[in-house]
């Protein structure tokens, strides 16, 4: 947004310097971009008036001029047509910087030249330049040219928040440096609208569609003369950036600075019948103002005559009834569009404006009809039109005000830090144009002004408040910080705790998007009832491969593995933990924290080469994984089953693990097929674990014993026992015999195979014995040692191994 300091002082009562003032709106929280003197350049171009003029002797188009610039009269050489004796014109005396380049004294064909007449163009006001300036009658030689032609003047830019619309416009500025200063902001400058009927006017006004334009207005001005604007308007749209058209086009670029509302002037002559404010048909085409063929779908808003399109409604005009020089009626359209209506046409269009820029944001409804007002009068003044009694006003009286808002004293204190009384909060707010009535000494009502979106709840209010206040004199206080802490979310520590320990385990830890391709699962070869199955869709996918919500952590670490082997990475110990979805239909999903790894490759991919046998991670390398979790989590009553494989997964090398008999996760070795449907042709082990379901296990509470102190005693033994018992049930019965001497056991050997039967297996036990008190003796050994081999060869009737 940019404006001048004499247009702002034109609406509010305030003295301040070019850089106070910008200073008081940077603290308004208006981020002030530039602060530029205006025609900074013609500080040595003074008012003179030209007392002779006689023919230069040595050329034929140039003459001679005494120019009179108030304490002397100095000779300056000109070509100018208009020269003449009496006339007052621009003069840039040497020194003075122009366009052009600097002005020096000096001598043309022989005579001495101490200055040059300045035509528009020269002075940078106008495009004219076939002649000098002439000024008015009456202005004072040797007065600085700025200062007779109103150009003294500072150009402040400022970059405004999407939030702030109201801050678009001259009126608005003014209104918050008048919140800042204590200054009047002067509203008996805006016109008072007045009252219309649409009765006996040669035009008619439809909306269709009421929703996209909540108000529309229109006006007829006959007899319009179109033509260039007086030099007060065009320096003024050319002070900030805008290049003069037309008066009548500048009027409606003038009140659009000024107040914030955007205006529309159609050829009355040049529409067929009225206005219709409609969607645009299939296939419909409209040529704008800059001459470009648009394309309009459904969706886009636009202002027709009866027959074909005359505007992009909020963004520009259309070509076919464009105000030219042959103007002579005028219709002036003055309206609210739906903010989200003109940004999707903007975008869609590709096309920003003034207007869409203005109107994506939010615009005031009150605005137009006072806008409609300001540039009626000003048509009249400047164009000599005369204003058709009456008008349309659709939709005006349906615009319900923003509800009213409770604000509570002691919460402004509260959040500001600062002391204030009803009546100060309410002083600071109404001098912004909020009007707040206080209720009594803690509360007030306030009602949000129609021109300010932003403010919807309390806290918006007390956000004004601090900037009236001032930033700067808010005191600074410490927070009052509890002595206590947040919970800790122990499913959070038990994730970070799994990452310690699978990443001392020797694995890198993986991080994949939660948006995952829909054929994991085919891949996978769930079964149909299968739950991970229930994804949940995306309603906006970002690509086909991410359309829905990952219900397993597997696939992509699949995925990187994969990536891996193509760069040669052959050896890889992935880890993931994070959420999956389970779709649950018109409930929330179900969310689940897990835990998934693989493994592929060298079991010891850092030994060297010389001393390598290079094995391969197995089956056990990944239940090592398993069990260094449960040990260093502490988890009790932890078994293992392997019924029910998974359906990507070697039924012959595959188990679940059981926490209290509820299955809390598995792992095993993954099927080749469905290994090589993601590219990997190597074996590759897998582990998933539900940390949700593991956090429920009960965690055995550590206890400290000292360093043993004497030595242990090993026994081992060979039992046939039938092929069906389970190796943990044999240990848990040793176990639960809770003998004290006995310290471990340990599954060392499983053998199948002649000597032994059909149906049975051998199993060798490996049994530590300690006692924290002596030295064991053989016979004590042996006493417990027998008691314990005789009680499992009785429970699973099996026979100690002969040979």
């Amino acid at each position: 947004m940019k404006l001048t300091v004499n247009w702002l002082r034109e609406y509010v009562d305030c003295a301040l310097e070019p850089k106070a003032i910008a200073d008081r709106l940077t603290m308004l929280g208006l981020e002030v971009d530039a602060v530029e003197p205006l025609h900074a350049g013609l500080d040595r171009v003074v008012v003179a008036r030209i007392e002779e003029v006689t023919p230069h002797p040595d050329a034929d188009r140039l003459v001679l001029c005494q120019a009179n610039i108030g304490t002397e009269v100095v000779p300056v050489v000109c070509g100018a047509p208009n020269a003449r004796a009496g006339l007052l014109s621009a003069l840039a005396l040497p020194g003075a910087k122009l366009p052009g380049g600097e002005i020096r004294r000096s001598k043309i064909r022989g005579q001495v030249s101490a200055g040059m007449f300045c035509s528009g163009k020269d002075l940078g006001i106008g495009a004219d330049n076939d002649g000098i300036v002439e000024l008015p009658a009456g202005m004072t030689p040797g007065v600085d040219i700025r200062v007779a032609l109103g150009l003294a003047d500072t150009m402040i830019e400022i970059d405004l928040t999407p939030n702030r619309p109201d801050c678009a416009s001259v009126v608005g500025i003014a209104r918050e440096i008048a919140g800042a200063t204590g200054g009047r902001l002067l509203r008996e400058r805006l016109p008072a609208p007045p009252a219309l009927a649409a009765h006996g006017l040669p035009f008619t006004v439809v909306v269709e569609d009421g929703d996209a334009c909540p108000r529309y207005m229109a006006r007829l001005i006959r007899d319009v003369r179109v033509g260039p604007s007086p030099a007060w308007l065009r320096n003024r749209l050319q002070a900030v950036g805008l290049r003069p058209i037309s008066n009548v086009v500048d009027i409606t670029n003038y009140v659009l600075l000024t107040l914030g509302q955007p205006l529309h002037a159609f050829d009355f002559d040049r529409l067929a019948g009225g206005i219709v404010v409609r969607r645009a048909h299939p296939g419909e085409r409209i040529t704008t103002l800059d001459g470009v063929a648009r394309e309009l779908t459904p969706e886009m808003l636009l202002i027709c005559d009866q027959v074909q399109p005359m505007a992009v409604a909020g963004v520009m005009g259309g070509g076919a009834s464009e105000v030219s020089d042959a103007t002579v009626n005028v219709l002036l359209e003055s309206a609210h569009f739906n903010p989200v209506s003109i940004r999707k046409t903007s975008r869609a269009l590709r096309l920003s404006t003034d207007s869409s820029y203005r109107f994506e944001r939010g615009v005031d409804p009150a605005l137009p009809p006072v806008a409609m007002e300001m540039a009626v009068r000003l048509i009249h003044e400047l164009c000599g039109g005369v204003v058709c009694s009456g008008g349309y006003d659709l939709g005006g009286d349906t615009i319900a005000p923003p509800p009213p808002i409770i604000l509570r004293r002691r919460r402004v204190c509260d959040l500001l830090g600062v002391q204030l009384s009803a009546e100060r909060i309410a002083e600071l707010l109404n001098s912004i144009e909020i009007t707040t009535t206080v209720d009594d000494a803690e509360n007030m009502t306030v009602q949000p002004p129609s021109f300010r979106i932003d403010i919807e709840r309390e806290v918006d209010c007390i956000e004004e408040i601090a900037r009236l206040v001032g930033y700067d004199a808010i005191p600074v206080t410490l927070p009052r910080v509890p002595m206590s802490f947040a919970p800790v979310d122990a499913g959070r520590s038990l994730a970070a705790a799994v990452s310690g320990i699978m990443t001392a385990n020797g694995f890198w830890e993986a991080v994949n998007y939660s948006f995952v391709s829909p054929a994991h699962c085919d891949i996978l070869k769930l079964a149909a009832e299968d739950a991970a199955r229930a994804t949940l869709p995306l309603l906006n996918p970002i690509a086909e491969n991410q359309a829905v919500m990952r219900s397993l952590l597997l696939p992509g670490l699949l995925e990187n593995t994969a990536r891996n082997i193509n760069y040669q990475q052959y050896d890889v110990r992935l880890y993931e933990t994070g959420k999956v979805f389970v779709n649950r239909g018109e409930e929330l999903p179900e969310e689940t924290r897990m835990l998934a790894a693989v493994l592929s490759g060298r079991r010891n991919p850092d030994t060297p080469l010389l001393y390598d046998q290079g094995e391969k991670v197995d089956f056990f390398d990944c239940k090592g994984v398993v069990d260094a979790l449960v040990a260093e989590l502490r988890l009790q009553e932890v078994t293992y089953g392997c019924d029910r494989p998974a359906a990507h997964a070697d039924p012959d090398q595959f188990c679940r693990v059981l926490l209290d008999n509820v299955e809390v996760g598995c792992f095993g070795r993954l099927l080749p097929a469905v290994a090589q449907a993601y590219g990997i042709k190597q074996d590759l082990w897998f582990i998933e674990i539900n940390l949700d379901a593991l956090q429920a296990g009960r965690a055995a509470t550590p206890i400290f014993r000292e360093l043993p102190r004497f030595p242990s005693v090993s026994r081992d033994v060979a039992l046939v026992i039938a092929d069906e018992v389970r190796g943990d049930e044999v240990i848990r019965a040793v176990t639960e015999m809770r003998q004290k001497l006995v310290e471990d056991v340990q599954i060392f050997d499983v053998y199948r195979g002649k000597p032994v039967a059909d149906g049975y297996k051998s199993l060798g036990i490996a049994i530590r014995y300690r006692s924290p008190e002596k030295t064991l003796d053989e016979a004590t050994v042996d006493k417990v040692h027998d008691k314990i081999i005789q009680t499992v060869l009785s429970r699973f009737s099996g026979r100690l191994r002969e040979e």
